[in-house]
């Protein structure tokens, strides 16, 4: 057909026989409609029509020059807007109305944004992680030093440099490309002129005061300052966000979302006029909020191009587009440093922040080399090469990481060999309280007595049921500690310091912190015991020669009955069951938000409380293994710890709730083995979570503590926390009290 057209189109290059040449406007339009035609033949539109062309090609042109001129003033208008965009607190405050309807639309949501990312996507992330090196950080904000000095503020800003750097580095060379350089480089941004800085120079040139973000960038000589639409993510430090999260609301203060809002838009609008390539929409950013330990991520998304630009009313405008185009995600905020400043890079706090970061990348980088299915899929050849190094057995494993160990019949190196003269010793300073027997206590420059009622042992140390001298009718537990003389004490010994010293400092904090639960042990008083006779104890400090002389002591209520000896008297049924999980659950739901983790659950360290109440309920006590920083390590029970404790004498985020359901297992009925041995602890856990066996024993008492169980299973080894809220309320409707059924007092 072209082919056809093609020579009928060279027969009518010249005029044919019959018309004459002086007929000016047919020969023009003749010669026009044969110029058309080759250019429908050619393709080729871009050809600028001849002179003397006709008013069609003439509008065609105009029409494009009207676009160009449209577009070229809305690009000027574009960048008007963005220069006149640059006050976070202008925009906070207007957004002000937007925030309280939103908050008071969540309800009782823990948050009123949903998340970013969801676990199960984490959770992958997780395992693709595995085999990947961060590169070890020199410079870390130490919380211990966090304040408002310059020094402070000044190391903070250095260590988030370093952070965001090793996290790209790590994430380019494991997904992309270990052998290319890195593309992206690490800035803070400086207020006064929206430039980025590297924060040595920055901070030597007197700019400390005016950094006000932390931003990943592509790297471009020709702007060493960088460029707004090269950003991949900012950073925002700002002092406590955990408590700015983690108050009555648990949601992020306005303030705070507000300025992320406020960067968020910026790049946003930048990359809208940029000329980069992106691989991936650039219609969403990624805000990091981080301190001196905690973290999370806000995720911003939608069109700019539906945002009206009136320069003239800026800030309106761009509270109209985040209120009708503009969606808002926001992480939970979790630990990314420890107390001592190094990074977490395994917990979730540090995972969703380099997840946000691996998202960034994929924008301008294009999906990875490596995919993070690929990478995870390595997950189980290592769980076997781990095994194999350990000498672990070849065994099977259930599908939530509970390893099954190999038990050893050789004998171990080093047997411990009792030492009587230890034993002698130890009596000779252990004191022995009699039922009526009145102990004063010193306690803050005042003297306090209690009077003996009780004495008890729970098969590790004597403790005691005593009543305040001034108030004979109360109830209290009292411990005493092991002699200050004692610097190489026995088994015993060790015990009753983490009884009652340990014991005394975990109360304390809690205390400061504000801890508050009917569920948790309260402390009465704490202090030196005053012994019999003179004291002679130097005017310099320490003890005289009286075997009683400094003994600490500790003093707490309420008082109740322990859970293993409702167990061997029979009075631990059904009700009891849900509401010991009920209330245990909830004193931990308490103390994990000041990072608090308990470390020792077993049935001596749950009191059931009956006396002067209407509703018998339960306490958490026993806090003396509890886990305040990194290098405090759980106690070792071979029944009743975790796996993960029993692994690495350490506790992840499910532990305590893992031997929560050891201990409801063991209450009610369920068999627990003769054990010597960590390796025969690891084994009976493994086969009895892979064959079920505690889901279907909790399960002839309650459908949700056997849900329960298999809610823990899945959680345990991972660092993905264990929803309380969820937990409690699904318990709650399964207490009944005198037919209630809904009445259980969660306070706390």
């Amino acid at each position: 057909m072209i082919k056809k057209l093609a020579e009928e189109l060279k027969n009518l290059e010249s005029l044919p026989e019959g018309i004459s040449l002086g007929v000016n406007d047919s020969v023009t339009a003749f010669k026009n409609n044969v110029s058309r035609m080759k250019q429908l033949l050619s393709h080729d539109f871009r050809r600028p029509p001849p002179k003397g062309g006709t008013s069609d090609q003439e509008s065609i042109g105009s029409e494009r020059k009207r676009s160009s001129v449209s577009s070229g003033r809305r690009s000027r208008i574009h960048r008007e807007f963005l220069s006149r965009f640059v006050d976070s607190q202008t925009l906070t405050a207007r957004l002000e109305d937007w925030f309280e309807l939103i908050s008071e639309q969540s309800g009782q949501k823990m948050s009123a944004f949903d998340v970013p990312f969801e676990l199960i996507e984490l959770q992958k992330f997780d395992y693709a992680l595995e085999g990947v090196s961060f590169q070890q950080l020199v410079r870390m904000p130490n919380a211990v030093y966090a304040s408002t000095s310059d020094a402070a503020e000044a190391t903070a800003h250095l260590a988030i440099e370093d952070f965001l750097h090793a996290s790209v580095k790590g994430l380019w060379e494991a997904f992309w490309n270990q052998d290319d350089p890195m593309p992206f480089s690490v800035a803070c941004l400086y207020n006064e002129n929206l430039k980025f800085y590297q924060a040595e120079k920055a901070i030597g040139n007197g700019k400390l005061n005016g950094l006000c973000a932390t931003g990943l960038l592509l790297n471009n000589p020709r702007h060493p300052h960088g460029k707004w639409d090269h950003i991949l993510e900012l950073a925002l430090l700002r002092p406590h966000i955990r408590s700015v999260a983690a108050g009555s609301d648990r949601q992020l203060s306005l303030s705070v979302l507000g300025e992320a809002l406020f960067y968020a838009l910026r790049i946003l609008l930048s990359r809208s006029l940029s000329t980069l390539n992106f691989c991936q929409s650039p219609n969403c950013a990624y805000v990091l909020l981080v301190d001196s330990q905690y973290g999370g991520v806000v995720k911003v998304e939608g069109d700019v191009d539906k945002l009206e630009l009136d320069v003239c009313n800026v800030y309106d405008c761009s509270v109209d587009w985040i209120k009708k185009h503009c969606k808002v995600s926001v992480s939970p905020i979790d630990r990314i440093w420890n107390k001592l400043g190094n990074a977490n890079w395994g917990d979730i706090g540090a995972l969703q922040v380099l997840f946000a970061t691996f998202h960034c990348i994929v924008q301008y980088a294009g999906m990875p080399k490596h995919s993070i299915e690929d990478l995870a899929a390595d997950h189980g050849p290592r769980l076997q090469t781990r095994r194999v190094a350990r000498q672990l057995g070849d065994s099977r494993v259930n599908g939530h990481g509970l390893f099954q160990f190999q038990q050893r019949s050789v004998s171990p190196e080093i047997v411990e060999v009792p030492d009587e003269s230890i034993q002698i010793k130890y009596e000779e300073f252990i004191m022995k309280l009699e039922v009526g027997s009145v102990l004063w206590l010193e306690d803050s420059d005042q003297q306090k007595g209690y009077q003996i009622n009780d004495v008890v042992h729970n098969n590790e140390m004597w403790y005691y049921i005593a009543s305040p001298v001034k108030d004979p009718g109360k109830s209290l537990f009292l411990y005493v500690g092991s002699h200050p003389y004692q610097l190489e004490p026995a088994w015993e010994d060790m015990n009753l310091w983490f009884q009652v010293q340990r014991q005394t400092k975990i109360l304390t904090v809690m205390r400061q912190k504000g801890l508050s639960s009917k569920y948790l042990p309260q402390l009465s008083a704490s202090g030196r015991i005053v012994h019999p006779g003179r004291c002679q104890k130097p005017s310099s400090g320490g003890n005289c020669d009286h075997p009683w002389c400094g003994t600490p002591i500790l003093v707490t209520h309420p008082v109740g009955e322990t859970v293993a000896d409702m167990v061997n008297a029979g009075g631990f049924g059904l009700d009891e069951a849900i509401r010991c999980c009920h209330d245990c659950l909830s004193a931990l739901s308490s103390t994990s938000s000041a990072d608090i983790r308990h470390g020792d659950i077993r049935p001596e360290n749950i009191l059931c409380v009956k006396s002067g109440v209407r509703h018998p309920y339960f306490v958490l006590v026993g806090w003396g293994h509890a886990i305040l920083e990194d290098r405090d390590r759980p106690a070792m029970s071979l029944h009743f710890s975790s796996t993960y404790a029993l692994q690495e004498r350490k506790l992840c985020s499910a532990s305590d709730a893992e031997s929560l359901v050891y201990v409801l297992y063991f209450a009610c009925g369920g068999a627990l083995p003769d054990l010597d041995s960590v390796e025969g602890a690891l084994q009976w856990r493994e086969t009895s979570w892979s064959r079920r066996l505690i889901q279907l024993k909790l399960g002839e008492v309650s459908t949700v503590l056997k849900a329960f169980a298999d809610y823990v299973d899945s959680l345990c080894g991972t660092p993905y926390p264990i929803d309380y809220d969820i937990w409690l309320r699904r318990l709650r409707r399964n207490i009944h009290d005198d037919g209630l059924g809904k009445e259980a007092d969660t306070s706390g």
